[in-house]
């Protein structure tokens, strides 16, 4: 059947195969001016054991609306993605559920022309001519081959378990590749920092925060059988069944940041829809890369696919370096090369950031203002309160990575049933160490 919509693919997208979309164009919006600092206090518990099984325990961090699931996972892809889909069955049929729920009723509304902005237009064009279903089923078969067996192996573990089918699975997880989300993103080190140790880290994802995917919060941590060639520990911060990384920190000290971009320039060259899904090639730089060159060699090397900048820091040598990304290029920038130039993008000594696009004055504006502000004093809890509150950055899901310490503070967009700010950036943050998430023991059944 693959075989079939590969063909159907390449015949239907030939067209859309050398995509390019230049907006010469600025972005949309600005933080507001009567934006308030994060006042909350910063949740500093141990996990609460729920419940473990077979090649996973599910545990409980945070406070009242303010916790998250930690679900550490043991064994071979497949066993993983099955002791997934059992201890927190619940969670994650109900987030598969809902949030396809919420594609189609965006993809009415974005054929319509009730909405616009959620989905790519060329993604919605094709939806019209061909149904929902086929469309993403199309997108799955011309990334099959660039997609690494576990992925797979994992679904179908999933799959058993819950009884969706592995194409739901496979269908829900490309939707990063087809819409239009706007993110934020800095890496801070040396002077930047107090005493000049360290690196810190930003990854602000800001996407849809009434799509269900609020309601089911998670930390994956994957615990692969070290005698195989899957990799080494690391962490997804996601949701509950979202095996693909937009939001993640491994045992080797690298994590990644992303942002999508909608207002690129010329620079950017072609996207292609023919490449790995970029939540993919994320992910298999926190399960397999042990060095931030590893990193460099993936997204260099690699087949790449939309335009996007990625973020990529290595705490073993306190490295940060954003990544222009394309079809057509992989420019990896640090603070003295970083781009775009700009009298609102001005370079900062020991600091690489991005506002919510590429060509986007407003936010970045405001976010080197409010780095600059803490120059020198840099520190998760500051920022926290003075630099994403204010810029107004990560409404859906929001991650600090302190690598000196190990440890990340996270928050997550209001649930339905929860109370307080309904964005992630104004909430209260889990701190979590990620040391001892890592050695976590498998379960005794």
């Amino acid at each position: 059947m693959y075989k079939i919509l590969t063909l159907i693919a390449i015949l239907f997208l030939s067209y859309f195969n050398d995509i390019r979309f230049f907006q010469a164009a600025y972005c949309n919006g600005k933080p507001s001016p009567n934006a308030q600092p994060n006042l909350n206090p910063i949740i500093n518990e141990k996990p609460t054991l729920v419940k473990e099984i077979k090649n996973a325990k599910l545990y409980r961090i945070g406070t009242g609306d303010d916790s998250i699931n930690v679900v550490h996972l043991w064994g071979t892809p497949y066993e993983m993605g099955f002791a997934h889909g059992t201890i927190v069955k619940q969670e994650l049929t109900g987030l598969i559920e809902a949030f396809w729920k919420y594609m189609e009723s965006e993809i009415i509304s974005g054929i319509n022309g009730t909405t616009k902005g959620f989905f790519r237009p060329d993604f919605l064009k094709r939806v019209a001519d061909l149904g929902l279903d086929v469309a993403l089923d199309i997108e799955n078969a011309i990334t099959e081959r660039y997609t690494g067996t576990y992925f797979h192996d994992e679904i179908k573990g999933m799959s058993d378990a819950t009884g969706i089918e592995e194409k739901k699975f496979r269908r829900i997880h490309l939707i990063g590749e087809l819409t239009k989300g706007s993110c934020s993103m800095f890496g801070a080190w040396g002077s930047a920092l107090p005493n000049s140790k360290g690196l810190l880290q930003l990854r602000a994802l800001d996407w849809v925060v009434d799509g269900g995917l609020q309601n089911f919060p998670e930390i994956t941590v994957y615990h692969p059988n070290k005698n195989d060639k899957n990799g080494h520990d690391f962490a997804n911060i996601g949701w509950s069944g979202w095996i693909g990384s937009i939001q993640g920190y491994s045992s080797a000290k690298l994590a990644i940041s992303e942002i999508g971009v909608s207002y690129p320039d010329e620079s950017f060259g072609k996207e292609s829809r023919f490449g790995t899904p970029f939540t993919y090639a994320l992910r298999d730089i926190l399960q397999f890369d042990e060095t931030f060159n590893d990193a460099f060699n993936r997204l260099t090397k690699g087949k790449r696919t939309c335009n996007l900048i990625l973020g990529v820091g290595d705490g073993k040598i306190n490295k940060f370096n954003s990544v222009q990304y394309s079809a057509s290029v992989a420019n990896f920038m640090n603070d003295t090369t970083l781009k775009p130039e700009g009298d609102w993008h001005p370079k900062i000594k020991n600091v690489v950031y991005h506002g919510m696009d590429w060509l986007c004055p407003s936010f970045n504006e405001v976010m080197a203002a409010q780095i600059s502000k803490l120059y020198g004093n840099l520190t998760p809890e500051n920022a926290i309160r003075d630099v994403t509150s204010i810029v107004q950055t990560g409404s859906l899901l929001i991650t600090y990575y302190d690598f000196n310490n190990d440890v990340i503070y996270t928050a997550n967009a209001r649930g339905d049933n929860e109370h307080g700010p309904r964005n992630a950036f104004d909430r209260s943050f889990v701190k979590v160490n990620m040391t001892e998430l890592f050695a976590e023991q498998p379960p005794t059944n």
